[in-house]
């Protein structure tokens, strides 16, 4: 069992225009194709499952760089979720899921590092 990461799609891309696609290569067991949660529009790439891993192959090695939809797609073996990916946003394993730079991320900055540092005097304002 293969899952094929098919990218670069226009966002026109059907469920069904990518069974067609992937047909002529093998059984297609599966196709996921992501959605914008927000708007309900397609994200631009898809997850193909082939039951055959050398259907698979061909199918990588027939599709990818193929023009479909005025763009070029880009097929490949989908690796597991987290090797090779940006991080979650939502903070995995070891993340303070603080959300970035918006005060959540103690282990990093604080003001206690600089409470016992002796203070310059400061100039007048006038």
């Amino acid at each position: 069992m293969k899952n094929l990461f098919v990218g670069n799609m226009s966002f026109q891309t059907t469920e069904a225009d990518l069974r067609a696609l992937f047909a002529p290569f093998g059984t297609v067991t599966r196709v996921h194709l992501a959605m914008d949660r927000e708007t309900g529009r397609a994200r631009g790439f898809a997850f193909v499952e082939m039951p055959n891993d050398a259907e698979a192959a061909k199918a990588i090695a027939g599709l990818d760089g193929k023009e479909v939809g005025g763009r070029n797609l880009k097929v490949n073996e989908a690796r597991p979720k987290g090797e090779g990916r940006a991080p979650e946003r939502g903070g995995g394993p070891g993340r303070s899921g603080g959300g970035g730079n918006r005060g959540g991320n103690r282990e990093r900055f604080s003001n206690e590092d600089y409470r016992e540092a002796a203070r310059q005097p400061r100039e007048p304002r006038w």
